[in-house]
Formats: structure tokens, sequence, C-alpha cells
């Protein structure tokens, strides 16, 4: 059991027991409206939770390095964007159009935080820059994010940046990530000291949140649309787009001159996708009864990420 929670992350076996249970119990008529408000409000203590827990001063500590920055900021909301639109226009012919939105979708998201730390620290690497760029690509996603899918998400796709998203966005993510830092300073050592709790939160909102859009799709039949041939298909674009991002960056960053442990912040910062922030994004940005779909990718994508980058991480550790 150890050797196997080594490689299959347990947070990703709750999801696919939520995606289970709302198989098999959709939320219907008054449960899915009370799904929906609580939806709302788990998406704001989300975020609220992100801003308690972000220091400022860590922020502009990394800043120094901007030639890091730059290099993970370009590769997470430009180069990812420009082959996420290829890898779209050759989904659209072969997957279901929410699915093939997805992958697109996901190539706007921003970096992870915890796992881009954490595995920058197994393989001794830049961990100071690390923090620094993913807290940075989260901070700086919450706006780009829903810009980017304005941009490039196609027209009719329901993705956009009307007034109503754009209250939505501020009412759910922007004030309550502000009222979070607001209030660092006196429930920051709490949270801190209390990670357990802040986990299940966290957690916690992800999962009401995949519930509730994993049972709208089952409502509104789009699961008929899934076959085992599309799953296979998805996890094959997902495996392509994350081992050109990985390839670039650790080429590009040798070329660059970085150093060895500036490259491993870079790899892991500008390689990976937020889950964490993609699904609470989607439920804002894209109509209720396609989430389900668009965010499938993005779910696949997650433990993928997490597989090559823990053998990547381990390869870097042992290094002289």
């Amino acid at each position: 059991m150890a050797a196997l929670r080594r490689w299959i992350d347990p947070y990703l076996l709750m999801l696919l027991g939520t995606v289970g249970l709302a198989a098999l119990f959709p939320a219907r008529g008054m449960w899915a409206s009370i799904a929906d408000e609580a939806v709302t409000i788990a998406v704001a203590l989300l975020f609220f939770l992100y801003g308690a827990r972000l220091a400022p001063s860590a922020i502009w500590a990394g800043l120094t390095n901007w030639r890091l920055q730059l290099t993970v900021f370009l590769s997470t909301f430009l180069f990812f964007p420009l082959i996420g639109l290829g890898a779209y226009a050759i989904a659209g012919h072969v997957l279901p159009g929410g699915i093939a939105l997805g992958i697109l979708f996901l190539c706007l998201l921003p970096s992870t935080v915890q796992s881009s730390i954490a595995f920058t620290s197994i393989a001794r690497g830049n961990v100071p820059a690390a923090l620094c760029s993913a807290s940075l690509s989260n901070l700086i996603g919450v706006i780009i994010t829903p810009l980017l899918a304005a941009l490039l998400l196609p027209h009719g796709s329901g993705a956009g940046f009307s007034l109503g998203q754009l209250e939505s966005i501020a009412m759910q993510i922007l004030l309550p990530f502000a009222a979070g830092q607001a209030a660092r300073p006196l429930i920051g050592g709490f949270i801190l000291k209390h990670r357990v709790l802040t986990m299940v939160v966290d957690r916690g909102s992800i999962l009401l949140v995949v519930y509730a859009a994993f049972s709208e799709g089952m409502v509104a039949g789009v699961w008929t649309q899934v076959s085992l041939a599309d799953l296979a298909l998805v996890l094959a674009f997902n495996a392509v787009l994350l081992g050109v991002v990985i390839a670039v960056t650790m080429v590009g960053s040798r070329r660059l001159g970085f150093s060895t442990e500036d490259e491993i912040a870079i790899v892991f910062c500008g390689s990976k996708k937020s889950m964490a922030s993609g699904i609470p994004m989607a439920t804002i940005l894209f109509p209720g009864g396609a989430v389900s779909l668009i965010v499938l990718p993005l779910m696949i994508f997650h433990q993928l990420q997490l597989f090559v980058c823990a053998v990547l991480a381990r390869r870097y550790g042992v290094r002289p």
C-alpha cells in the first residue's frame, strides 16, 4: 500500500469516488440548486484560504530572479496555450467537442503550487524561486486565464469575458483572495499551524465542485458521448502535451544558461497545470451541463503530471 500511495495520488481516488457518486446519485431538482449554492460558497472559501496562506513577502523575494520568473510565465501562459491550440485543432476531429475544448482549456490554466514546490524540493532545485513562480502563476492566472479563454476559445463554446462573468470572477475569486490577504495577519498563523484542517477545506471544496459538475452532466446526459476510446485519446493528447513542455523547458533552460537548480524550478513550475484553480474557474466560465466534460482532460492531466514529475524529481535528486 505504501508503494501504491507513492505512485497513485489518494486524492485522485477520492475524485474518482466523487465522480462515481455523482453517476449513481446525481443531484436533481431542489438538491441541484442547493449544490450550486454550496459550490459558490466553496469556491469563495477556497480562494480565501489561498489568500490567507500566501505571504506577500514570498512573492517579492522571488522577483529578484526575473529571468527565471519570465521563463516560467512564458511557458505557462504563452507556449502552453500555443501548443494547446494545435492540440485542439486535432482533437476536434477525433473527440467530442466538450472534451476537445477541455484540452485547450487546461493549457490556459496557471501552474500548481504545492506539487511544484514539493517536486522542486525533492529534486534539490531552487525552492524559493519555485515558491515565487508557482504563487505568482496562480495569482496572475486569476486574471490571465479568463482573458485567454475569451481570446482563444471558439465562439459558441459558452466561455467568454462578459460583464456577468467578470462579476462572478470578482465575487468568487478576486474578492475572497483579497479578503484572505487582508486577514492573513490575524489568521495566517492559525492556518499554518492547522494544515490538516485547511487541507480538508481545500480538497473538500474541490470534491464538492466536482460532484455538482458531474451531477449536472449526468442529468443532461453528456456522459453518453464518452467511450473508453475517447479516454485513451485524452490520455495520449495529455502525454504529448506534457512531454513537449517538459522537453522544451528543460532544453531551453540549459540553452539560456540557467543553473541546474534553476532549471529544476523552471521545469516543474512551467510544465504543470492546477486542477485546484482550473475546476472552479471552469464552473464560472462554462455552462453547467458542459463542465463535466471540459474538466475531464484536466483531471487526467493532473494524475499524469504527478506520475511523470515524481520520476523526474527522483532522477534529478540523485545527481552528485
